[in-house]
């Protein structure tokens, strides 16, 4: 599958993405309309993978395991990620120094636990999989994330909020 598709694919697939980030006052249907776009995704996600890894049937057999248990684990790290782009959206005009500084930090925490999450399952595919067929799935995760990120960045309001009191900017 060339770029271009994948883009499309994810395109589509994360377009309905936009309304539950902007929804403020939907409470639970927005929990359920995010988890409606994740199995989609997740489906895409797939279907990307399938496509693209190429793996022989005995290297699918060891794959796809291992890949269920990854996106378990990442869905529900993910969740924080949600938690935190939920509560931006809904307190964006009135977004505090002390609520920005909270959800950067809860985001940073997020892109930790990605990460070691990341490192964990290197080691666990490396297991089973050669090397070179690894980093692919790797580099390929990594550009579906870098789409991913994109569009729910985009989805955002920017924060252009004016500079803080002199006494905000001085605590850390």
């Amino acid at each position: 599958m060339n770029r271009n598709c994948l883009v499309v694919i994810l395109t589509l697939g994360l377009a309905a993405l936009c309304p539950v980030l902007r929804a403020q006052d939907h409470g639970p249907s927005i929990d359920s309309m995010v988890e409606m776009v994740r199995a989609g995704m997740q489906a895409e996600k797939a279907a990307i993978i399938t496509t693209n890894m190429k793996l022989s049937d005995k290297d699918g057999a060891a794959f796809w395991p291992i890949y269920r248990q990854y996106e378990r684990e990442r869905s529900i790290a993910g969740d924080a990620r949600v938690t935190v782009i939920k509560e931006y959206s809904a307190k964006y005009p009135e977004l505090t120094y002390a609520d920005a500084k909270a959800m950067a930090q809860r985001m940073f925490e997020y892109d930790s636990r990605i990460a070691a999450l990341k490192k964990k399952y290197f080691t666990k595919f490396n297991r089973v999989l050669p090397a070179l067929t690894v980093t692919k799935f790797f580099q390929l995760e990594r550009r579906i994330d870098l789409l991913v990120d994109l569009k729910v960045e985009s989805a955002l309001p920017p924060l252009t909020l004016g500079q803080p009191p002199a006494a905000a900017q001085s605590t850390n």
